[in-house]
């Protein structure tokens, strides 16, 4: 089990003694605003292309191998464990698009799908599909094993097949750095007819003619600022500018409309957007503007045949619904739909012939509302109906529907405890058809496990849900290990969900929670808006708070709790660590923004200009640059006893460099008095991957697996 300390180091404390510390050079590096001078002795650390900092980086792989080479044993078995409840020859459910069923396969020992499909047969319903047999008549659109032959990483982006069916255009990055190359290929010979495009970002949309492609292009940046025209088999230099973003704070993405007559051009900052259409059978044309941007107000457009609809927040700040003219113009066109009920915030509306389905959330979890197409009434809705669970935590949504026409919409369910489960909704007659459950192997027994709600009180009285998960017959006798987990920014939710890989924790004795601080949105626009800009702290003392909880109530032993978060919880990671290096035993850092007073003070970086409506803008307000420096991870930590730490992150990011984990881990490792080998500070990278580690399946396993064996051990768990 390990030592009486819960350190975990029993046996081995005389080989780690003999690792020592990579030791990161001083380089003086000046950075000077609002007359504060701050020297930063590891910015070079930033230069990937110096042989010296990939030297380092390396280096910081062998110390981390060297320190945790005695959990070699204990990541095996969770990658075993991980792998031996996997269904790994699967299928998933087949969707209908343009008369063919389409759908993805995967096959033991491959680490991609393979994207395939069948000829839809009238007077047949769904095709019975079995996991690993082909039926007759299948075609093979992409093989990702055979795309990413040759290739440490690959990531598959935009995959669209053309209106006729001939032709599928498809995006593929192996770098991880998510700028992708797009690809055409003839479905019926396979052959490639078309890789004149080599860089694009995420989404490609096809006219309906087939002869063009719309794409978007990225700024030096990483900023989708462009959509351009492409015909063909033609040139890329011969494609042509369709709409540009000139302002920086704006991001940009490409869709179309589930009826396929609009391409859709969504432009959007953190607090306003703006959309436009282009006529799908008009590639040629020029697209219009729904309505013009007015700062803070945001909306997105569903175009549902004979008219659109609207969600917005115009009028109220957790949205409400709309609906324009098909060729509406301006916000004057607009007319209520639905109003906001109190506590309720819209998250979006998708558009059927016969029905639209409202996404909302309620009381911290998400839900559903059906509103059936009624001609007679003049506003053409008829009443609403929301959709009923029986769990007390859970996660819905609409699945994949690309089919305007449609008698049902696939709804996709999930808590802690059960698997993922897609089924049919009826929209007439409001029945559900099960069309699959996520498979668990090994016997998964949905009752041995425990699902709770629980409420923390944060430092200025809120009220902070957490999500909790144990094995049942544990008891909150303040001995069990936990692990708590927050991100808690941009508006994101972590809602409940089912993992495999967490029974690995969870069969060990762990309590597992998600503590849903502010800065996201389960609770609302409110509950997003008091974890942001000058509000930020409340983040990090709203999670400490659910740790605090966690031990008050009994779940979790003061000295065996552990906290994971990544990218903006990897600040979260960094912050809490410093407001209170005794709370946690040890803390996983995934991919952390742990630098971000630097990297918001760069406008040449990707995301700055955007994210200054997420943290203030220091650069030009003094009074933003001393806040986020208050709270910087980087620049507070001090002498003391910390946790452990494992930072990890991926050379090819370009959401959140390399460079802020590894300067970090260079700060904490010459200024805490820890015991580095009971509490070491440990940096792990990728040297071929992006924001997601590694890409493929089992890769991926093994990665999660030396991550939750390091946290293990931290708390006495082998």
């Amino acid at each position: 089990m390990g030592a009486p300390d819960g350190s975990g180091f029993v046996g081995y404390r005389s080989v780690v003694n003999t690792v020592k510390p990579v030791v990161t050079k001083h380089l003086e590096h000046v950075r000077e605003h609002h007359g504060d001078r701050v020297i930063d002795p590891f910015e070079w650390l930033r230069d990937r292309d110096d042989p010296e900092v990939i030297a380092h980086l390396e280096d910081e792989n062998a110390y981390a191998e060297a320190m945790t080479s005695h959990l070699e044993p204990l990541r095996v078995q969770i990658f075993d464990e991980i792998k031996s409840r996997t269904q790994e020859t699967d299928l998933s459910v087949p969707e209908a698009y343009r008369g063919w069923w389409y759908y993805s396969r995967t096959f033991e020992g491959k680490q991609y799908a393979d994207q395939c499909r069948v000829r839809k047969v009238v007077g047949r319903g769904r095709p019975r599909l079995e996991p690993g047999v082909t039926p007759e008549g299948e075609q093979l659109l992409l093989d990702g094993n055979l795309e990413a032959q040759g290739h440490e990483f690959f990531s598959l982006g935009a995959f669209e097949v053309s209106m006729d069916g001939r032709r599928i255009a498809y995006a593929v990055d192996f770098e991880g750095d998510e700028r992708f190359a797009l690809r055409v290929r003839d479905i019926e010979t396979g052959a490639l007819v078309d890789e004149a495009v080599t860089a694009i970002g995420y989404g490609a949309v096809w006219s309906l003619d087939g002869q063009h492609l719309f794409y978007t292009r990225m700024d030096d940046s990483w900023r989708p600022y462009q959509v351009w025209r492409h015909q063909v088999c033609t040139p890329a230099q011969d494609d042509v500018l369709v709409f540009e973003e000139p302002d920086e704070r704006f991001w940009m993405g490409i869709g179309s409309s589930r009826d396929d007559a609009w391409v859709i051009i969504q432009v959007s900052s953190k607090l306003t957007s703006e959309v436009l259409l282009l006529d799908a059978a008009l590639p040629l044309g020029q697209p219009r503007v729904v309505t013009p941007r007015r700062h803070g107000v945001e909306y997105d457009v569903e175009p549902a045949g004979d008219r659109l609809l609207i969600v917005h927040n115009a009028n109220h700040p957790d949205f409400e619904l709309a609906q324009a003219p098909l060729d509406a113009t301006g916000h004057q066109q607009w007319s209520p739909l639905a109003q906001t009920v109190p506590g309720e915030r819209l998250l979006a509306v998708e558009a059927f012939a016969s029905h639209a389905v409202v996404s909302l959330r309620r009381d911290g979890l998400t839900a559903l509302r059906v509103i059936p197409r009624d001609r007679s009434v003049p506003s053409g809705f008829g009443p609403a109906q929301d959709l009923a669970f029986d769990e007390p935590l859970y996660s819905v949504g609409t699945g994949n529907n690309p089919e305007y026409e449609t008698s049902a919409v696939q709804v996709v369910f999930e808590s802690m405890v059960t698997p993922k489960t897609i089924s049919d909704y009826d929209l007439g007659t409001g029945e559900y058809t099960l069309l699959k459950a996520q498979p668990v192997l090994g016997g998964y027994d949905p009752s041995d496990y425990v699902q709770r709600r629980e409420w923390a009180t944060a430092a200025d009285g809120t009220l902070v849900p957490i999500s909790l998960i144990h094995r049942r017959g544990l008891t909150a006798d303040g001995t069990a290990p936990g692990l708590l987990y927050g991100y808690g920014a941009y508006e994101i939710s972590i809602d409940p969900y089912f993992s495999v890989a967490r029974l690995s924790l969870l069969d060990r004795g762990f309590v597992y929670a998600i503590a849903h601080v502010r800065g996201g949105g389960e609770m609302g626009r409110q509950w997003y808006d008091f974890g942001k800009m000058e509000h930020k702290a409340n983040t990090f003392t709203d999670f400490l708070a659910c740790a605090d909880h966690l031990v008050s109530s009994g779940w979790v032993a003061p000295d065996r709790c552990v906290a994971e978060g990544g990218s903006a919880g990897g600040l979260l990671m960094g912050a809490v660590a410093n407001l209170a290096p005794g709370r946690f035993r040890a803390i996983h850092a995934a991919v952390p923004f742990v630098d971000p007073l630097t990297t918001i003070l760069d406008p040449s970086l990707p995301l700055t200009v955007p994210e200054w409506e997420e943290w203030g803008d220091p650069l030009h307000d003094e009074e933003v640059y001393w806040y986020m420096k208050s709270y910087s991870p980087y620049e507070n930590v001090e002498p003391g006893v910390y946790p452990a730490i494992l930072a990890t992150t991926s050379l090819n990011d370009t959401r959140v460099y390399f460079v802020e984990p590894a300067k970090w881990v260079a700060r904490l490792r010459e200024t805490v008095t820890s015991d580095p080998v009971q509490r070491p500070i440990l940096f792990k990278i990728e040297m071929v991957a992006g924001h997601g580690g590694k890409s493929g399946r089992y890769d991926a396993w093994k990665q999660y697996a030396w991550e939750l064996a390091f946290l293990m051990d931290q708390v006495g768990v082998s």
